[in-house]
């Protein structure tokens, strides 16, 4: 199995016929190869093929049976050539759909990403960013980046990322260790040095309290 037609419309699997059609003329509408002009409308025109391609086979009963049986197999009958092309697969979507803003598609690509290739770094980024663009999730956003610095301690963007994470949910401290290991290794940044003076400057006013105050 080389495509997840279903990921390349951007549906969930139990979607309904109508709704099958109503997100392809939605997307046809909009990555149709007429609206864009040089290297974006090659581009376009490769989209334009998948996403025609994903409607004829979703469109059809008995292939979209036969598909949904090809995506339940497990990833390990399929070898391991073929488990790094769909990864590369459902990052590359992940990528497109988070450009386009539709960052749950994305997240949920990029975590596909993540159960085909645990230590793959990069997707671990990919899903905090996703997911960080949806502040509900923002604790499963900081959960994903600490794993990205776990796989790769010595990125200072990933690290960075996790102190502005930590830092929205309230965990002060962690937040504080990551931007210090930030700096640590990319040297000077004006951006992390206020983020720890603003973590440092709460940090002392929650403490003010009835034996904190003039102390």
């Amino acid at each position: 199995m080389s495509r997840d037609y279903y990921s390349i419309l951007g549906i969930h699997r139990g979607a309904s016929p109508v709704e099958i059609r109503d997100r392809f003329r939605q997307l046809a509408r909009e990555r149709h190869p007429d609206r864009f002009q040089g290297a974006e409308r090659s581009r376009a025109e490769g989209e334009f093929q998948a996403i025609t391609e994903a409607f004829n086979v979703l469109s059809s009963p008995e292939r979209r049976r036969q598909h949904d049986n090809e995506l339940a197999r497990p990833v390990a009958e399929s070898g391991g050539s073929d488990t790094a092309r769909l990864a590369r697969f459902h990052l590359e979507a992940g990528v497109a759909f988070y450009r386009e803003g539709n960052y749950a598609q994305a997240a949920e690509n990029f975590d596909r990403v993540t159960q085909l290739e645990p230590a793959n770094h990069q997707a671990w980024h990919h899903v905090a960013q996703a997911l960080a663009a949806q502040r509900r999730f923002l604790p499963r956003a900081a959960a994903a980046i600490a794993r990205a610095c776990e796989l790769n301690p010595v990125s200072p963007p990933y690290l960075k990322l996790a102190g502005r994470l930590h830092a929205e949910i309230g965990m002060g401290e962690k937040a504080e260790r990551y931007y210090n290991e930030a700096l640590a290794l990319g040297g000077e940044d004006a951006a992390v040095t206020k983020a720890l003076e603003d973590l440092r400057s709460r940090g002392k006013k929650g403490k003010s309290g009835l034996f904190g105050r003039g102390s």
